[in-house]
């Protein structure tokens, strides 16, 4: 220790002072979460491993036995987690630090405690002998044990040890084998020692473990990714039933319910459930639909008959669950009952006398339509959005669901909580099954389901190893988004032939937010979030909207511009509005429009279209984009091939404002196309991409992918045809050899392909190739990629000297060049198209009507 702690008093162990809290001062924000630390105390002690094994014996050192005045063979109550607590015999062990108690499996097993954690020590003076006990045993540990369990394992148990035992505790007792055996009752009540006149009863059916561990026994550990949005549960709810009088000095009212709102699976329920379990509170569960009734007047009675049960047993929570299904909006619903059952619920709520320890939670995953009379002051007082999970929420969440899980010492589970964007607990929970169904799969070639029992062998082999997860993140995907059906595609970079300065844009765009926010932070500045594709048809902008979702791991809604639109009166809009949302609650996502002039033409002219649906749908989407300020990390990527059709508000800065122009291959490019189409195929080595890539002159991708395509069917149809004639030929000799008749066309089995793809195969696919581009329809976009260059371009801006700061370093020249206006000082912003390459065209792309030239480096605006 050094001297510094000596001085002040602390306790190495529990960092602060152990006497009592720590006097320093917090800041504003750190009061938020201060519920969750636990208040240090010299009877709160670590738990450590005992080592000794019995079940009724704690240690502590010899130092904070008399700082707590305790003596060796005291009786001592320790409480643990979930409101639990048990009675044990204490001595002192030399070995033992001062912070910490031993205790073993049996003990921390009745606390609910694990090693690390804490539990507070009390005095137990006056514990009586007891008149009577009655355990019984644990059915799944005496099947086939044989004999009189009291006199084998009860007897020599307690005889003479003057044990203390607690109501609802189990103990272990071995013998020839370990049995479990459980408390179930005492007198007198609670706790008491076996003395040698206690009475002890075994009579009775064993025990069903199933029933004794219940599934709703989750606690506060159970729950991860949520730690903000507990401890403001905790303090509405906690508090009020614990100290109510803390409400009382300081003269308000304790609050009455909470309605927590996120998407499915995110632990709403489960966070009640454990709010329930560690207050040791009396739960009382609605569930929505359950109290509806088709007797008048019966709905209400039953949700009265709620409230006043949980009344009766206060202190109590009061949960109900997807409270939108009986108290949806009043002026929406048309039914009778749900009105009067909103109603009721009002009157009850406002009944609850301000004291009476009860407290009110509600979750749904749809607030808004919630009757807006119940989300103000008074009823449902604090509104809590459990939100989707950070990275380091979804590793606590990991780290809670693997814990019983047998892992390989090769699973990273940091770097599965960084590919699982988007998931919510539940989808983790299934991630996790996924993952160790896939390691029993493996092993099922060993596992024989008709027998009746597995090797113990085989059972030991099993541990769920990364390759599992891997294979688990392919097959789950975020629930919120399963209707959307978002893959993250499997299409990389390799897959996109040339095209390498869109892409590096596109890097930028989506992957750097992504990979160094603290970068942007720094720089004090949001990234842009929108990008539009545009150029002739089949030049691979879909394409490379797909690879960059799959490059940054983030997952990819596709929305096809006509599919928003509907009949319905402003059902369109609505549309647009949940695709937005469904993005922010996947987010990092990156939202795909394909055909966006479909959705987006120019406002004023959409006269006889259902009402003017066009002209709305643009303004939603015109609002989401610049909603998406709190829309963490969507990104928009357009893909349009009519870019003059485009509302111009809809490409302004900050909304689709990296405008890229995706042009026609150039020879480079049309060269990578073709190795990108082919670097699965086997191609002859005399066939020349570069002459292939010569030849075709103006054709977009789709249109040499067609090339490709069409000389793999020649090849396919060749190798076919010869495999038929040589299965005929060995045929009809062995017909010959037999006298039999000319034979049918023979089945092909499956057989090693050892045919090439020759040029005589591409010479043919060329003859029926054909350009889905015209001359006319380039320059059409090369005039919009002009128009867009000259209402931009300052490229001869420079700070003047008389600022005092100087010219400054400038740019790289690389970054220069990219950004247009490059190391010469930049063209004039309206020189001539085709002047770009050297000195740049003022920050666009130095596109020329003979495509072939236009440089790769200068496609952008």
């Amino acid at each position: 220790m050094t001297p510094s702690e000596h001085d002040t008093g602390k306790d190495p162990a529990l960092g602060t002072d152990a006497a009592g809290p720590s006097t320093e001062k917090k800041k504003p924000g750190d009061y938020l979460t201060a519920i969750l630390d636990r208040k240090k105390a010299p009877n709160r002690l670590i738990v450590d491993e005992a080592t000794q094994d019995d079940n009724s014996i704690v240690c502590l050192s010899p130092a904070k036995m008399e700082e707590l005045q305790l003596f060796r063979g005291d009786t001592v109550l320790l409480k643990g987690k979930k409101r639990r607590d048990t009675v044990c015999i204490v001595l002192a062990d030399e070995e033992c630090e001062d912070a910490k108690i031993r205790m073993n499996r049996v003990v921390r097993n009745n606390l609910r405690v694990r090693l690390g954690d804490l539990v507070s020590v009390h005095t137990l003076p006056d514990v009586k002998y007891g008149r009577r006990i009655h355990v019984l045993p644990f059915a799944d540990t005496v099947e086939g044990v044989t004999g009189n369990l009291f006199d084998v394992y009860l007897k020599p148990y307690f005889l003479d040890a003057y044990r203390p035992v607690r109501k609802g505790d189990t103990f272990l007792v071995r013998g020839f084998r370990s049995v479990e055996f459980k408390v179930v009752e005492t007198d007198p009540d609670e706790y008491c020692i076996v003395a040698p006149d206690t009475v002890i009863h075994c009579e009775g059916e064993p025990i069903n473990r199933e029933d004794e561990e219940r599934l709703d026994d989750v606690g506060y550990d159970d729950i991860g990714g949520v730690r903000k949005q507990l401890a403001q549960i905790r303090e509405l709810v906690e508090l009020p039933l614990r100290h109510p009088q803390l409400f009382k000095s300081v003269g308000i009212k304790p609050p009455r319910g909470v309605l927590m709102y996120g998407p499915p699976g995110c632990g709403k329920t489960l966070i009640a459930r454990a709010v329930a379990n560690e207050t040791g509170a009396f739960f009382f569960l609605i569930n929505g639909p359950e109290i509806m009734s088709k007797l008048a007047g019966e709905s209400e009675s039953n949700l009265r008959k709620a409230f006043e049960e949980a009344e009766k047993n206060a202190p109590s929570i009061i949960f109900i669950d997807e409270i939108d299904s009986i108290a949806p909006k009043r002026e929406k619903s048309h039914g009778e009952v749900e009105r009067r059952i909103v109603s009721q619920l009002l009157t009850l709520m406002d009944g609850l006398k301000s004291r009476s320890h009860v407290i009110v939670i509600a979750a749904t995953n749809r607030p808004n339509s919630v009757d807006p009379a119940l989300r103000r002051f008074g009823r449902f007082d604090r509104e809590i959005d459990i939100g989707v999970p950070d990275e380091n929420g979804r590793l606590e969440i990991l780290r809670i669901h693997t814990k019983n899980m047998k892992l390989d010492p090769d699973v990273d589970l940091e770097r599965i909580a960084h590919e699982t964007q988007g998931f919510v607990g539940a989808d983790i929970a299934q991630l996790c099954t996924e993952a160790a169904m896939q390691c029993i799969r493996e092993k099922m070639d060993i596992i024989d389901l008709e027998d009746e029992k597995i090797d113990a062998e085989v059972l030991d082999s099993l541990a769920v190893t990364q390759e599992h997860f891997n294979f688990a993140l392919g097959t789950t995907n975020p629930s919120a988004l399963r209707e959307t059906a978002v893959e993250v595609p499997n299409v990389t970079w390799e897959d996109i032939g040339g095209l390498e300065n869109v892409k590096r844009e596109l890097q930028e765009t989506v992957q750097f937010p992504i990979e160094y926010p603290h970068l942007f932070e720094a720089y004090g500045l949001s990234p842009s979030r929108g990008v539009l594709l545009y150029g002739p048809p089949g030049c691979g902008k879909t394409l490379l909207a797909k690879a960059i979702a799959n490059e940054c791991q983030a997952n990819f809604i596709s929305v096809k511009g006509p599919e928003l639109l509907t009949m319905w009166f402003g059902e369109s809009e609505s549309n647009v509005r949940d695709v937005f949302d469904k993005a922010r609650q996947a987010a990092p996502c990156v939202l795909f429009f394909d055909e966006l002039d479909a959705i987006a033409r120019s406002r004023g002219g959409s006269l006889g279209d259902a009402g003017g649906a066009g002209d709305r749908v643009i303004n939603q989407l015109l609002t989401e984009m610049d909603g998406v300020g709190a829309r963490k990390n969507v990104f928009v990527i357009g893909a349009t091939n009519r870019p003059d059709t485009l509302d111009s508000a809809i490409m302004r800065p900050g909304r689709l404002d990296q405008l890229v122009y995706v042009p026609l291959p150039d020879h480079k490019s049309r060269v990578a196309i073709f190795k990108a189409n082919l670097r699965r195929s086997p191609v002859a080595e005399n066939v020349d991409f570069d002459e292939l890539a010569t030849a075709t002159q103006g054709f977009s991708g789709a249109d040499i992918t067609e090339i490709c395509q069409r000389a793999c069917k020649l090849a396919i149809r060749e190798t076919i045809s010869k495999q038929i004639e040589k299965k005929r030929a060995d045929a009809d000799i062995q017909a010959m050899e037999t006298d039999s008749g000319p034979t049918a066309v023979p089945v092909l089995d499956e057989e090693p392909v050892d045919a090439l793809l020759t040029r005589a195969h591409f010479e043919e696919a060329m003859r029926h190739a054909r350009r889905s581009v015209n001359d006319a329809d380039i320059r059409k976009y090369e005039m919009f990629a002009q128009q867009i260059q000259q209402s931009r371009g300052f490229g001869e801006f420079k700070f003047s000297d008389a600022s005092g700061t100087g010219s400054g370093p400038g740019l790289s020249s690389e970054t220069a060049a990219r950004f247009g206006g490059g190391g010469g000082g930049g063209g004039a912003p309206g020189s001539a198209p085709g002047a770009g390459g050297g000195g740049g065209s003022g920050g666009l792309a130095g596109t020329s009507n003979n495509n072939n030239n236009a440089p790769d480096d200068d496609l952008y605006s």
